[in-house]
């Protein structure tokens, strides 16, 4: 009887070598354009195609040169990842060492930043160039636990010849995308991995448990800091005539008055004390505080310039929206979500009803309560040049929208279906 993909994975965790020989065919058969036995996994399909198109060899695969030791650090220090190091350690490495497994953690780019575990099988992934600094993104080394972690957005196993390059196809590895919680940007990912006999069904979910106990002490450590904030600005404000707020360095609102109440507040990436118009507050006056900002509105209404809205999905892992007028320009990165969202309003100028827009996102036209919180986020930092009923954007706005050179590299984390039928078909007039 004829094995499927599904199959496949549970004879993985029976028998890790019969399973390796199956897909060893699989991968020959489809990298050569043929019929292969069993259809590869769909993630595993799709991370093929990208990495085929991006020309990475599958039989030599490259190693780029890892980072310098100053530069590694210099990164480590800047990483969010550093602060929940100890979590990973925690729920990851006392397992991963007895299991015969390693733990890497990755940045946004797949720079590999720590790297512990079992010593022996550290000294198997050096033979990779598996190490501290060097690139592990899936343009650079095809299918794996880290790259494709990042460009999918999603917890993804890699099992022995569903990697990429020849060379990784005797391993196995588990990623899992750390994400901020602040704003959904990808900041790193968390693998696990070693040599393909260690295989568990539930390596994958293990991994995804502790990258989500990762992302929950990033937001008590976030909600922490703008309680230290608050405690600075409200003395302030209660001072204060007219409306202000204070916002942390990311534009989160620890306390306002004069004002309805704004979550966050999308600030430009060069923000600096003195004049400035924000979409959501309008002129106003930028002054400097603790870990954060006060902003003091202008009585004068915002000016109605002409705009000019850029909306970049060119990239596989990062995507932003960047507004500029007379006024000058800020940028705010997208997550996957936004992403999705800006890119439909930006194919329909016309605009789209909430329930269109469920369908696009979801295949059902019914989910619309999800659809209208996700746009209440969007219009919180792009409300200014947002219309609803339907959703659109404003009609004096000029959008741009910078797409991947291959229609195939479009938000490749995207399962909706509108996105789905964009990357095989011309986007509608």
């Amino acid at each position: 009887m004829a094995l499927s993909a599904q199959d496949v994975t549970r004879l993985a965790a029976l028998n890790p070598a019969q399973a390796a020989r199956v897909l060893s065919e699989v991968r020959s058969a489809t990298l050569a354009g043929q019929r292969a036995p069993v259809p590869p996994r769909p993630v595993i399909e799709a991370s093929w195609g990208r990495a085929l198109r991006g020309g990475v060899d599958p039989d030599q695969g490259v190693r780029t040169d890892p980072l310098s030791h100053d530069e590694i650090e210099r990164r480590r220090r800047d990483s969010p990842l550093s602060q929940v190091l100890p979590v990973l350690r925690e729920g990851l490495l006392s397992v991963a060492d007895g299991a015969h497994h390693i733990m890497a953690v990755a940045d946004a780019d797949g720079r590999v930043l720590w790297r512990e575990g079992n010593a022996s099988v550290l000294r198997r992934a050096d033979g990779l160039g598996f190490e501290p600094g060097a690139d592990w993104g899936e343009e650079v080394v095809g299918t794996n636990g880290v790259g494709t972690a990042a460009v999918t957005r999603r917890p993804v196993q890699v099992f022995a010849s569903e990697h990429f390059v020849l060379a990784h196809t005797s391993w196995t590895c588990a990623g899992a995308p750390i994400t901020d919680p602040r704003d959904g940007r990808l900041i790193g990912v968390v693998d696990v991995s070693g040599p393909l006999q260690t295989m568990h069904p539930a390596t994958l979910a293990w991994v995804n448990t502790v990258a989500k106990l990762a992302e929950a002490r990033l937001r008590e450590l976030h909600l922490t800091s703008l309680d230290r904030l608050r405690a600075v600005a409200a003395p302030l404000l209660a001072g204060l005539g007219g409306r202000a707020l204070a916002v942390d360095k990311d534009g989160w609102t620890a306390a306002v008055t004069g004002m309805p109440y704004a979550t966050r507040v999308a600030l430009p990436v060069a923000l600096a004390p003195g004049r400035c118009l924000l979409p959501a507050v309008g002129p106003c006056t930028v002054e400097p505080l603790p870990e954060g900002w006060l902003i003091r509105a202008a009585d004068a209404p915002a000016p109605e310039h002409a705009t000019r809205v850029v909306l970049d999905v060119a990239h596989p892992r990062r995507w932003s929206v960047t507004v500029s007028g007379d006024t000058g320009s800020w940028t705010h990165e997208l997550s996957p979500r936004h992403a999705e969202l800006l890119y439909l309003l930006a194919l329909h100028r016309a605009g789209r009803s909430a329930a269109a827009l469920s369908a696009d996102l979801f295949g059902d036209p019914a989910r619309t309560v999800t659809v209208r919180a996700e746009m209440s986020r969007v219009r919180r930092y792009l409300g200014a040049f947002l219309e609803h009923r339907p959703y659109r954007f404003r009609d004096a706005a000029e959008v741009e929208v910078l797409l991947p050179p291959d229609p195939e590299d479009l938000l490749p984390h995207s399962v909706a279906p509108a996105v789905v039928r964009a990357r095989t078909a011309p986007p509608p007039s």
